[in-house]
């Protein structure tokens, strides 16, 4: 068998393994292992394909790997869409309790229920998102959740 094919069995295997680890460590060695089996292809020696992928899996790990890793820890600030709202703070616009109620949330008026089923909020008060729901912002007292 040919040693790029070997590689690219090499490559699938440690892909699958990031696939199933999701820890972006096996995915640098896999396209490290890309790289082995293209010097192969090309008719590099055992030694050229083995300083590629050492090569390849040392600089994939080193750059690569942070920025994956500091991707995957966003954080809150740069979150978007709804998930951006959870945490942020809001004006109460009409009485909000378990069942029904009015935030000014981001500069929009959304519907809002107390995070705390037995919690009611009367308008001009501060609070903050705790979930959100559809279009329902589940909100509590500042403080409430130990803030």
């Amino acid at each position: 068998m040919s040693a790029w094919i070997l590689w690219v069995i090499a490559a699938v295997g440690l892909a699958a393994g990031e696939v199933l680890t999701l820890s972006f460590f096996l995915g640098p060695l896999a396209m490290a292992a890309v790289l082995a089996a293209f010097v192969a292809l090309v008719g590099g020696g055992l030694g050229f394909q083995l300083f590629a992928f050492i090569v390849g899996s040392l600089a994939s790990l080193f750059l690569l790997r942070p920025l994956a890793v500091r991707h995957l820890r966003t954080p809150a600030r740069l979150r978007t869409g709804t998930a951006a709202l959870v945490g942020a703070r809001a004006l109460v616009l009409e009485r909000v309790d378990a069942d029904r109620g009015r935030v000014k949330l981001g500069g929009e008026e959304w519907s809002a229920r107390s995070f705390f089923d037995d919690q009611v909020i009367e308008p001009g008060a501060r609070v903050e998102v705790a979930k959100i729901e559809g279009a329902t912002a589940l909100v509590h007292e500042i403080g409430e959740l130990g803030n």
